[in-house]
């Protein structure tokens, strides 16, 4: 595994919002910079065969407008894709409609960079139970086994093995430090610092087990 708070480090994090036809969304945006090609990380990020070893298994179509499935998580529609610069799809779970924008841009470095904007209606009140972390947290994850996957030559990243890190203590530090830069990401966006810790309390909580 990679250190954690290098990790958390690399990833770059920002909250804002974007009118969309039925009204204002707020706008979760991360990005980290991989060392490796645009094609190869293109390829990582859109590939059922690779994804499944850093991610989950997903299935369906992966293809403009085709529909896919990630086992236990979001299925949606594929809306655009611009290989290897960029692509859209919806982001459906529970039952609500979201938006997941991806791009890919070279760096000066030889890297790639790698961008998520989550685009999603989320009422004040849910807002504030939970705050950014929220979804935050996961998508941390997410960028972390994609680290963990390019890091190792492509290997696969095994789900017991990493199911059991999260629950260690430097998984427990991982989602700790996550909840912190997404608490102060939620502040620099505007929010109220008492209110932003105490949904990043409630948020961690629910993901660690802990008590609030």
């Amino acid at each position: 595994m990679i250190e954690v708070t290098h990790q958390i480090s690399a990833v770059q994090r920002q909250l804002g919002t974007r009118v969309l036809e039925a009204g204002v969304a707020r706008v979760l945006t991360m990005s980290q910079s991989y060392a490796t090609t645009p094609d190869d990380l293109w390829n990582a990020c859109t590939n059922a065969d690779r994804i499944k070893r850093w991610f989950l298994p997903v299935s369906g179509d992966l293809a403009v407008g085709g529909r896919y499935q990630i086992e236990g998580n979001a299925g949606g529609t594929i809306e655009r894709c611009d290989r290897p610069k960029s692509f859209a799809a919806t982001w459906e779970f529970g039952g609500e409609i979201s938006w997941i924008e991806v791009s890919l841009s070279p760096e000066a470095d030889g890297t790639t960079r790698l961008r998520l904007e989550h685009i999603a209606h989320v009422d004040d009140t849910r807002w504030a139970e939970f705050g950014p972390g929220a979804v935050g947290i996961g998508w941390d994850g997410a960028f972390m086994g994609l680290a963990n996957h390019l890091s190792q030559g492509g290997e696969t990243v095994d789900p017991q093995e990493a199911a059991a890190w999260m629950a260690s203590e430097d998984g427990k530090l991982f989602m700790t430090l996550s909840s912190d830069r997404w608490r102060e990401a939620s502040v620099a966006a505007g929010t109220d610092a008492e209110t932003a810790k105490t949904a990043a309390d409630r948020c961690l909580a629910a993901y660690t087990g802990a008590t609030p």
